[in-house]
């Protein structure tokens, strides 16, 4: 099992800018911004590939949870670690953390379906969809 506040468990990491915006009085990222900067994680892993889904589909979340372990500070930089622990028919699990200055400070946990639009039904992954998810699977999960 990997540990996932380690970064060097997950296979793709990105930087965020953290904005005077996305903090509260004392300087801290609110609570709220955490999930702006995991959905910047998701969307680079699955929304920013030509071709990966199927024609007349997007990807809906269907849970997601977020573990606040500690803050996130204004001004600095925010590693967001993304790598998939489970794919399923048509949908995937996403693991995520959040790093500041090589701490964790958020674990999250997201389930998105592949859904097509006309027929607003899940619509089963295709080869190359999975293969593509499969080179960011997390280490050491089914």
């Amino acid at each position: 099992m990997p540990d996932f506040r380690d970064i060097a468990s997950y296979p793709v990491v990105l930087d965020e800018k953290v904005r005077f915006s996305d903090t509260d009085r004392q300087g801290h990222v609110n609570n709220v911004s955490f999930s702006f900067f995991y959905e910047a994680g998701r969307a680079a892993v699955v929304l920013d590939h030509d071709g990966l889904l199927e024609p007349d589909c997007f990807f809906v979340i269907v849970t997601t949870t977020i573990d606040f372990l500690g803050e996130l500070n204004y001004p600095g930089v925010i590693a967001v670690a993304n790598g998939i622990e489970r794919i399923g028919t048509s949908s995937l699990t996403v693991r995520q953390a959040l790093f500041q200055d090589g701490h964790c400070a958020s674990l999250s946990n997201s389930t998105m379906a592949q859904v097509n639009i006309a027929q607003k039904r899940s619509q089963p992954l295709s080869d190359r969809c999975r293969a593509y998810f499969e080179q960011l699977r997390l280490l050491d999960t089914p």
